[in-house]
């Protein structure tokens, strides 16, 4: 690979279009595609993550969709160096590929690495103690006032994250978001950031939507065939959870939808933020989708 070559990230909240722009994208530059969402990779998980269809991929390549079971664990830093090697043989022959999706912390692993944090088992284990044993909140609290900045960025309903931040703090006595400043690594390419920006009233909307044509899609059913994978971390997140507690008679299925739509209402503002950290991000007209490819075209060229 060579500086040269371009990788183009097209972030922004759920919801908001990035994958119809990225095909767009990838049809106008033939060039592939790298999904950075982080329960996109689980061929289990396809209405609850709003994978996009054979259709809507439009005959492009698509890396790191059904690429894995929901029965393996994948971390943030296997995606960095899975991704890597797909990018190095892809710009042997192309000159673009884009990555896209809505995780912030998978975008960042591939564009400016992971750091080495520090690991405490014995920590850990307390903590997952604690989680078993009280619930979250005193945990999301604990780490609000010793970490306010990665607090704001992150979903506080996954408790996977919640917790391993919490490790770092109590073993190295230095915030998670004192890591992310860290002088990023090296990329043997060239890294242009979109996002797609909407109207928040907007935006609300269309999560409002979605959430109700993933339940008629069969989003509950799709949780029933996983139950046995209940345990498993992207099985803990925004539009499962909310279904288990309905399974487990906790909320009204018309609770569950609204609880399903308020849960991703707020972290669509987590990954707004998270996105916004990213000073080099042109952010996208989300009333103007038509210019969106030329904006993009001209920026890169």
């Amino acid at each position: 690979m060579n500086t040269q070559k371009t990788l183009i990230v097209i972030g922004g909240p759920t919801a908001s279009g990035k994958t119809a722009l990225s095909v767009s994208l990838a049809k106008t530059l033939d060039c592939s595609i790298l999904s950075a969402d982080s329960r996109q990779f689980f061929n289990e998980l396809s209405i609850g993550t709003a994978k996009p269809s054979l259709v809507e991929m439009g005959g492009i390549k698509h890396y790191f969709i059904d690429s894995h079971s929901i029965q393996e664990d994948y971390t943030s830093g296997q995606f960095e160096h899975d991704a890597l090697a797909i990018l190095e043989d892809e710009f042997k022959e192309k000159d673009y590929a884009i990555l896209v999706g809505g995780s912030g912390l998978y975008i960042d692993a591939v564009c400016k690495g992971i750091d080495d944090l520090p690991r405490n088992e014995e920590i850990r284990n307390q903590l997952n103690k604690e989680f078993e044993e009280n619930g979250l909140a005193n945990l999301q609290k604990e780490l609000n006032e010793k970490d306010s900045s990665y607090y704001s960025m992150i979903d506080i309903q996954n408790s996977h994250r919640i917790i391993r931040a919490l490790e770092v703090i109590l073993e190295s006595g230095k915030k998670m978001s004192d890591f992310q400043k860290n002088k990023p690594k090296e990329r043997p390419f060239s890294i242009h950031y979109f996002a797609i920006d909407h109207l928040r009233s907007k935006l609300y909307e269309k999560i409002d939507n979605r959430v109700i044509q993933m339940v008629q899609n069969g989003l509950i059913d799709e949780v029933k065939n996983v139950q046995q994978f209940r345990g498993k971390q992207a099985l803990n997140s925004v539009g499962y959870k909310e279904v288990f507690m309905y399974l487990d008679n906790q909320i009204s299925k018309e609770e569950m939808i609204g609880l399903i739509q308020q849960n991703t209402r707020r972290y669509a503002k987590r990954q707004i933020t998270w996105f916004k950290r990213e000073k080099s991000t042109l952010w996208l007209d989300g009333t103007s989708p038509e210019r969106w490819i030329n904006t993009i075209l001209n920026k890169i060229d």
